[in-house]
């Protein structure tokens, strides 16, 4: 059985991006992040591979509509499970569409962890990750 993936944070808000970095590694998971879609995308295509993405629908640059088209186009990196993070009224519909879930902001921390823990559990065969010691990534 391999480690557990980090979880991805997909989002333009750096408080944001910090925040759910904060709470997602207190539940004892490593989190990478990144700015915008295209960010996200090299770092997949350089090795990166998370349990989990977390994706903001509405950011500068690539928005997470497209990054989602990308994503299921490259084979390499195809089947990461994606989830819509999105305060959009019609964030669920969208994240219907692109055949994923949706957490909608202002998110609700059980609702969130819920779907971390689901997605990188079932990779790591349903053994949770140890937390870090606090201070440390």
């Amino acid at each position: 059985m391999s480690a557990v993936g980090p979880v991805m944070v997909i989002d333009d808000d750096a408080d944001i991006r910090e925040i759910l970095r904060a709470i997602i590694e207190i539940e004892g998971y490593r989190v990478v992040a990144a700015s915008d879609g295209a960010q996200a995308l090299q770092q997949l295509r350089s090795g990166v591979r998370p349990c989990l993405i977390l994706l903001d629908l509405r950011m500068p640059g690539m928005d997470g509509r497209t990054f989602c088209q990308v994503l299921r186009e490259e084979p390499q990196i195809a089947g990461i499970p994606v989830v819509i993070l999105s305060g959009d009224r019609d964030a669920p519909v969208v994240a219907a569409a692109l055949g994923t879930e949706c957490v909608v902001k202002p998110i609700d921390l059980r609702d969130l962890l819920s779907v971390v823990n689901r997605f990188c559990l079932q990779e790591a065969g349903a053994v949770k990750p140890t937390p870090a010691p606090r201070g440390e990534s």
